[in-house]
C-alpha cells in the first residue's frame, strides 16, 4: 500500500487529515555541553579546574601539603607556597619536572609554573 493512499484512508476513517510527526532532532547533552561552555566563555575555566584539582597527583602528597595552586592565567599556573625554603626548592630544582608532568597530562594548556610565598 502506498504511503499516500494509506494516509488518505486513515484521514477518511478519522475524519481528520493525518499530520506527519516532526523529524527527531534530539542530540545527546554531551554534544551540546562543549558548545554551550565555549559560548559562555567557560571552556577555559573548566580546564583551569581540571589543572587545579590534579595538582596533588602531579606533585605528590608532601609538596601538595605545602603548596596550593591558585589560578591558571594564559597558560601560567600560579602556585602559593607556605615557606620560602619550599619556594626555593620548587622554583630552582623541581620546576622543570613539574612543568613536564603538567604538559604531559594537559598538553598546551599549561606552559609554565610560577611560585610565590603566600
Amino acid at each position: 500500500m502506498k504511503p499516500s493512499l494509506r494516509a488518505r484512508i486513515i484521514a477518511e476513517w478519522r475524519g481528520l487529515p493525518e499530520i506527519p510527526f516532526p523529524r527527531d532532532t534530539a542530540q545527546p547533552v554531551s554534544a551540546l555541553l562543549g558548545k554551550v561552555m565555549a559560548d559562555l566563555g567557560l571552556g577555559e575555566r573548566l580546564r583551569e579546574e581540571e589543572v587545579l584539582s590534579a595538582w596533588r597527583s602531579v606533585v605528590g602528597d608532601f609538596i601538595a601539603q605545602h603548596s596550593t595552586p591558585a589560578r591558571l592565567v594564559q597558560g601560567v599556573l600560579h602556585v602559593r607556597v607556605l615557606q620560602p625554603a619550599m619556594l626555593y626548592e620548587l622554583d630552582r630544582t623541581m620546576r622543570p619536572e613539574i612543568v613536564r608532568k603538567l604538559k604531559q597530562r594537559f598538553g598546551r594548556v599549561v606552559r609554565d609554573v610560577k611560585f610565590r610565598v603566600g
